[in-house]
């Protein structure tokens, strides 16, 4: 995963152009809920990244989930 991926699978949950949301905006405020958030979770487990949901959701930014998912534990 790259953070380009991270920002294509959010703009694309959002229905939104990659480019129009910034690395610091919350996510939440954005039009983001927990189902698409959950989905996300889902299919980063799906590829072996452990990522904790309520993590995500304290702190609903680009930026943020980036730094969780770059140092989350990978599983074969």
């Amino acid at each position: 995963m790259t953070f380009e991926t991270l920002c294509k699978q959010v703009a694309h949950l959002l229905d939104e152009p990659e480019a129009t949301i910034s690395e610091t905006e919350n996510l939440l405020d954005r039009g983001l809920d927990s189902i698409r958030m959950m989905s996300l979770v889902e299919s980063w487990r799906q590829d072996g990244v452990e990522v904790d949901f309520i993590a995500l959701a304290e702190n609903p930014t680009l930026s943020h989930w980036w730094e969780l998912l770059s140092s989350a534990k990978r599983h074969a």
